[in-house]
């Protein structure tokens, strides 16, 4: 038991878990998940699904979510590091509109835990990161949303190199801002 530490951001239900670390010279040992100590942690969900990602350096993944099937998230990256970023879509919550961004790296062993609601993207600083997180809800392909990466209401500060661009693809070339997104709804 405890082998995690939460910490809040200014985004209420939005934190920062970092899981203890056992090492010597023969290398480290953590658990990434144990329910028991995120249930401890204020964090009961149970979590259906476990999905990882592979991406070079200056890929650009997001903003997305489920618009019917909203899912909690645990992310975390196993090798290389990002910068990830989630923003508060629930209707009636005081930072609606607005985003928190971490470097999620495989030597910080951090892990962001985002709510339901939010949308979620992120930015590989490494030259390759394996992504991995674990949903409560499974993914449905026709219940897809998204926001564009960039929109200046939003106003996310992407640590990405002047002169470059990220490497969107297709689908999130195409997301309209979160004016678009307020709209419809």
């Amino acid at each position: 038991m405890g082998q995690i530490t939460v910490e809040q951001t200014p985004i209420e239900g939005l934190v920062v878990v970092t899981p203890k670390v056992h090492g010597d010279a023969r290398g480290y040992f953590m658990e990434t998940y144990n329910r028991n100590d995120f249930e401890a942690a204020g964090i009961p969900q149970v979590f259906v699904q476990d999905n990882q990602s592979s991406s070079s350096r200056g890929v650009l993944r997001g903003l997305h979510f489920q618009i019917h099937y909203p899912q909690d998230k645990l992310v975390r990256v196993v090798r290389g590091a990002v910068f990830d970023v989630a923003v508060d879509l629930r209707e009636g919550s005081p930072t609606f509109g607005q985003w928190f961004g971490i470097t999620l790296s495989a030597e910080n062993k951090k892990q962001l835990f985002i709510p339901k609601n939010f949308a979620h993207g992120f930015y590989v600083l490494s030259d390759e990161a394996e992504f991995c997180y674990k949903c409560t809800d499974f993914y449905h392909a026709n219940d897809e949303g998204g926001i564009a990466w960039n929109d200046p209401e939003i106003g996310i500060r992407w640590p990405i190199p002047d002169g470059e661009t990220p490497v969107l693809s297709e689908k999130d070339r195409k997301w309209g801002g979160f004016a678009s997104y307020c709209a419809e709804r």
